[in-house]
């Protein structure tokens, strides 16, 4: 029960950041907003406040914002309705969703970084047969300080210096053991992983596993941000990576993406882990929507982006018949994608269970 409240809690909290940000800027360039709708569904709650009827319905899949002439058939020319405004002010306005769920993936980011977050240290865990560590006689228990005299205090830096220095062949390490410090030469060996985007790629190895010792970390509020802002862009580098593979064919839909199913197993796994990871997973959650709500598909934002530039460019809208198509369409393609990306977790999740019952 406490999986599903969060899982609930979070979709609801990307829904409402996104839908609040075109609401506030339809407000602001004077567009009566009929609707904001939190789900889908019977709906639970209702209450009519000015001109707008806020509620909340029974399935926390999505929501929406629904503003007076914001579509042709509906359109009567009035000076308060979404198309009376420029292409530039709509822009506004489908731009602010995503751009709201950007910065909340950015301001958790900070908040993980400022409040501390838990990390491995380099203490030695167990070795590895037949690689260098092994060889050049390190130990369980014993704890790297420095890697060719650069000081490192954590597992990923550990990691970092040593795959900074694979071209030598080998790594001069500075290690502790008990109350001695020790300065060992331990021979590289090279192995293929897969990366983040399931790629391979070659990786040169010590031949070590970490000891199960945490510590907390925690910045300044202003390194924070600028920790906060790489980790903000390095995810959106690896989002758009892993769009590109998709499309090229170097990654299958089931690697690269989830569907609902799989978001409840990892706030599930989020839950149990406690509060950073929770943010963490809010953060991540967040700009991956931020960046497939401006893919230009149509009924996604980016798809909206992109019809008013192609009004931009003919200075007129798309008439009533072919906007009508292309929102089936978009709806078609989105529902499709649920559909596949649902059919991937299942498969995903219980796929060997379903091969053995298939299989009796």
């Amino acid at each position: 029960m406490i999986a599903t409240l969060i899982f609930i809690l979070i979709l609801s909290l990307l829904i409402i950041v996104h839908e609040f940000g075109h609401f506030i800027i339809a407000k602001k360039l004077g567009v009566r907003v009929e609707q904001f709708s939190l789900g889908f569904g019977p709906r639970l709650l209702r209450k009519k406040k000015g001109d707008t009827e806020y509620s909340l319905n029974l399935i926390p899949l999505g929501g929406y914002v629904k503003m007076a002439g914001d579509n042709l058939e509906e359109y009567k020319g009035k000076n308060d309705e979404y198309f009376w405004q420029s292409p530039g002010k709509r822009f506004e306005i489908i731009f602010a969703g995503p751009l709201l769920n950007y910065l909340l993936g950015f301001i958790f980011f900070w908040a993980i970084l400022f409040i501390g977050y838990p990390t491995l240290t380099t203490k030695v865990g167990g070795l590895v047969d037949g690689f260098g560590a092994q060889t050049a006689g390190l130990k369980p228990g014993d704890k790297i300080c420095a890697v060719n005299n650069r000081k490192v205090d954590f597992w990923q830096d550990l990691q970092k210096e040593i795959q900074k220095n694979k071209s030598a062949g080998s790594v001069n390490l500075t290690v502790l053991r008990e109350a001695s410090q020790l300065n060992v030469k331990v021979s590289l060996r090279e192995e293929s992983a897969p990366d983040a985007m399931g790629q391979p790629r070659r990786l040169s190895l010590i031949g070590i596993t970490p000891f199960d010792e945490l510590v907390e970390i925690r910045h300044g509020p202003i390194e924070s941000i600028f920790l906060a802002g790489e980790k903000t862009l390095e995810l959106t580098l690896i989002t758009y990576k892993g769009f590109w593979f998709l499309v090229t064919g170097k990654l299958s839909m089931r690697q690269s993406m989830a569907g609902p199913l799989e978001i409840f197993f990892m706030a599930s796994k989020a839950a149990s882990l406690g509060l950073v990871a929770v943010l963490h997973l809010i953060a991540v959650l967040s700009i991956s929507l931020a960046i497939f709500n401006l893919l230009p598909v149509p009924v996604l934002d980016g798809g909206h982006i992109f019809l008013l530039g192609i009004e931009k460019i003919r200075r007129k809208p798309l008439g009533i018949k072919t906007e009508r198509m292309l929102t089936n369409l978009g709806f078609s393609l989105l529902l499709t994608l649920v559909v596949l990306v649902t059919y991937n977790d299942i498969l995903r999740r219980y796929g060997e269970n379903i091969h053995k019952f298939i299989a009796k």
